[in-house]
């Protein structure tokens, strides 16, 4: 049996006496640690996945249903709020810790009427940094990061024979983003929504690139770069709806000195969430402009990125197989991004600890588009199971919603050749669809 490392250790002490809950609707976001851990459960919809791990793991409570519950739905469960209490109630003496993907207000004040400690960080912070409107005026001087911009009602936008990209305020993984490609397509937004505040930005052709960063006490770690997969088809049919990730390729596209630049709005984004009161994860999208090669920031995810789970597992494995990386001083002062963000919420000291590294695997969504309506005609067909005999993982959701998750396909090598080109690993998933 390996000997656990010093983050585990800390984090284990933390919630001896004040156990930690973590709900979400999806358990895949929970199980960037092991569902084994002493005093952490998890309390999810009922799903495949979520019903394979539960009969391994005792802590995984499963709530059974016709539909999935959000988070705030989940919580206030009368078999939820029961479960809280006794597995984390006064007799342990302190509040239970709760822990969602995703903070509300309605969460915020659901835990304050329960006596429940809420990890995450204010709902509000949150979104006056992920809205597109409001983002604006809290970035201050770090507008510099973005594309060039204003802000106005779309009555007020003039088609000027070139693209551009719309948002909305809220928008979310890449649903509220609109490139504008023509006057009559500009023309039907004006008339549906004239008085309705919208960024008007430049339109960046190149590839997308995101991590996971976090902010740690009085530090400030930056996670693994990885590619971001956007808008392949036949995975979705929206341009810009997010699909996928290749932690290999930015090795490929990326030159030290763009990596220097990406890494620089990486960490002033993150100085700027410390002096607002921020705590933990953090993700940031950046652009690499084709023709020039500037970076632009696009995109800052005020919360634990869904990327997370999955790279942490990548990390886990680089860091119980390394031989480079075995030594006891080594291991205990290194721990996966999930580790970290665990650790910051609950206080832990961040010490010496760095991010473990990764240079390798990735992962790409096939969401629910016109031509794949549910899970059972892909299961007709067998795809399922010939990607699961090419040893790639498979996790499949219950949802319904078009453009909604459908499955999950991760892979411990890259699956990406070049900008919005498969290798033959990725081919390889591509003959399975």
């Amino acid at each position: 049996m390996r000997k656990a490392r010093r983050i585990e250790d800390k984090i284990s002490s933390r919630i001896l006496r004040h156990p930690l809950f973590y709900v979400c609707r999806d358990i895949e976001r929970a199980i960037g640690l092991v569902p084994n851990f002493p005093n952490y459960y998890i309390i999810t919809n009922a799903s495949p996945l979520a019903a394979r791990l539960a009969k391994k793991y005792r802590q995984i409570i499963l709530i059974k249903g016709r539909e999935n519950l959000d988070t705030w739905e989940l919580l206030q469960l009368p078999q939820t709020k029961k479960i809280i209490s006794a597995q984390g109630g006064s007799a342990l003496g302190g509040k239970p810790n709760i822990l969602v993907f995703k903070n509300t207000p309605q969460i915020e004040g659901l835990c304050h009427k329960m006596g429940w400690k809420l990890l995450n960080p204010s709902a509000k912070l949150a979104g006056q940094v992920e809205e597109k409107i409001s983002q604006i005026k809290w970035l201050g001087p770090l507008v510099k990061f973005l594309p060039s911009y204003k802000v106005t009602v779309c009555k007020k936008i003039t088609w000027t024979g070139k693209k551009f990209i719309l948002q909305f305020n809220r928008s979310h993984t890449g649903s509220g983003t609109i490139l504008i490609a023509s006057k009559k397509q500009l023309d039907e937004i004006k008339h549906k929504f004239p008085q309705r505040e919208a960024r008007v930005a430049e339109y960046i052709s190149g590839p997308l690139f995101t991590n996971n960063n976090m902010v740690w006490s009085d530090k400030i770690l930056l996670g693994n770069i990885s590619y971001q997969i956007t808008g392949l088809k036949p995975f979705t049919d929206l341009p810009f709806a997010t699909i996928g990730n290749d932690w290999a390729l930015p090795y490929k596209i990326l030159s030290p000195e763009q990596i220097k630049q990406y890494n620089k709005i990486a960490t002033e984004v993150g100085r700027r969430l410390k002096k607002s009161g921020w705590k933990g994860l953090f993700g940031i999208d950046v652009i690499m402009k084709q023709k020039t090669g500037r970076l632009y920031l696009l995109e800052i995810n005020a919360r634990q990125p869904a990327s997370t789970t999955y790279e942490s597992q990548l990390q886990s494995t680089v860091c119980h197989s390394d031989p480079e990386d075995s030594g006891e001083e080594s291991l205990a002062n290194r721990c996966t991004t999930f580790e970290a963000h665990l650790a910051s919420l609950l206080s832990v000291s961040p010490d010496k600890y760095k991010l473990i590294t990764i240079k390798n695997g990735a992962q790409i969504i096939q969401r629910i588009t016109h031509k794949k309506i549910s899970i059972r005609q892909l299961a007709d067909k067998s795809q399922i199971s010939n990607l699961t005999k090419k040893k790639f993982n498979i996790i499949i959701y219950n949802n319904t919603e078009p453009n909604s998750d459908l499955f999950r396909i991760q892979s411990k090598k890259g699956i990406m050749s070049a900008h919005n080109k498969l290798n033959k690993v990725g081919q390889a998933i591509l003959c399975c669809l």
